[in-house]
């Protein structure tokens, strides 16, 4: 069983977006395109600003310049719900689940497609069940969501983002807790779906291996974009991570490969 696919792809674009706190920019006019059914990575050290993007992106923080296009629509005209029908968001984790089962968090995904006073009926359980079934987390659906390890509620996160049917996915390191083999499970579920994703990640070589494209953030600002095998240079890791590495082709996939030097 598997989850329903979105509706359809969507186009994305963040065009000259900035973003500050108390007069101090975190975002520089970043601009980024993501083509219906993309996979575009979004890689940077810590601080460089990928989450605040994400969040520009997704709506929980507005830019304070610069805007989100969703399919040519500013996005700071949709309202929240209208928005949620567009883009589903994975985040690092959830709170607020306040005793939920697993069932009932993924179930969440279903809301912005519904009245207010509507429930869930068996179209819906279905949805459900087949999106924890394709994170391999069916046997979880019974247990309370704040009893699961890290990993398991990252499974759960992205069962919710699939069963909301969106046109665009924003994940916010999808990979975080993950064992090995789940992570290779959900970012082969992400690339393969027939929707357009957004994935900030910290490992370089995941994001060779599943994006399409990648951005390269640093100090809030978009200092390189395009191919992963054009984008990842050892040149361009010694300067924005300060790391030496030696940079080759997999010997399966053809995707660059990343070794660390010391």
């Amino acid at each position: 069983m598997t989850a329903s696919p979105p509706s359809r792809a969507l186009e994305l674009r963040a065009e000259a977006v900035r973003y500050e706190v108390d007069g101090k920019p975190l975002l520089h006019g970043v601009d980024l395109t993501a083509h219906p059914g993309e996979t575009i990575g979004a890689v940077g050290p810590n601080g460089s600003g990928k989450t605040t993007l994400l969040r520009c992106v997704y709506g929980t923080l507005r830019p304070t310049g610069g805007r989100v296009v969703l399919d040519g629509v500013d996005a700071a005209s949709l309202g929240v719900k209208e928005r949620a029908r567009r883009v589903a968001v994975v985040p690092q984790d959830a709170s607020g689940t306040f005793g939920l089962t697993v069932r009932e968090v993924v179930a969440m995904g279903r809301s912005p497609h519904k009245r207010f006073w509507e429930q869930d009926g068996p179209a819906d359980a279905l949805r459900v069940a087949g999106a924890l079934e394709t994170v391999g987390a069916g046997e979880l659906a019974a247990r309370r969501f704040d009893e699961l390890s890290g990993g398991e509620r990252q499974r759960a996160l992205v069962a919710r983002a699939l069963v909301q049917e969106p046109g665009l996915l924003a994940l916010d390191e999808p990979t975080n807790h993950l064992d090995i083999r789940y992570q290779l499970d959900v970012l082969g579920l992400v690339r393969d779906l027939p929707a357009t994703a957004l994935l900030v990640l910290h490992d370089l070589n995941l994001a060779a291996s599943f994006c399409d494209r990648l951005y390269v953030l640093d100090a809030g600002r978009a200092v390189a974009s395009g191919p992963p095998g054009e984008v990842l240079t050892e040149e361009l890791l010694a300067e924005v991570y300060g790391v030496r590495t030696r940079i080759t082709a997999h010997p399966t996939t053809g995707a660059p490969n990343i070794v660390y030097l010391p």
